[in-house]
């Protein structure tokens, strides 16, 4: 494969959180119904809320992606990591912003360093604690 990128990075991270949300929710293990399911007339669906669609479970070569996504957070330290996924997820700036208690320029320079991180680690390399946030991001576009 060729050398990772911030973009490519980027766009498993995302793909990632995104299998996550499809995946099924998780139950308690032990407890079901006895009752049987109720039959629902028209009538007593008339006026009623819309049962929300669900979208197809992921492929198992998408959660295996998603597996290998998720373990790049031990090349991050924790609050890097936070942001990272939360804003894979789909959190505004803001919201992370007040979350973190930081500005918004900030919060995207560690959005840019978390990438970059990522994407070092992958290529091999080591990310020396001498070397500043900048010098990272930059070698790693």
């Amino acid at each position: 494969m060729a050398e990772w990128t911030r973009d490519m990075v980027e766009d498993r991270i995302i793909e990632a959180a995104d299998v996550l949300k499809q995946l099924p929710p998780v139950r308690v293990r032990g407890y079901f119904s006895t009752w049987p399911e109720i039959q629902r007339r028209f009538a007593d669906m008339v006026g009623a809320e819309p049962v929300p669609m669900r979208r197809p479970p992921p492929s198992p070569a998408a959660i295996s992606r998603m597996e290998e996504a998720i373990t790049w957070n031990r090349f991050l330290e924790r609050d890097d990591a936070h942001l990272m996924w939360a804003r894979a997820e789909g959190m505004p700036w803001k919201h992370i912003c007040h979350r973190f208690g930081i500005s918004r320029p900030t919060a995207h320079r560690r959005w840019d360093y978390a990438l970059s991180v990522i994407a070092w680690r992958l290529n091999g390399r080591e990310v020396h604690h001498r070397r500043g946030r900048r010098f990272v991001v930059a070698r790693a576009r």
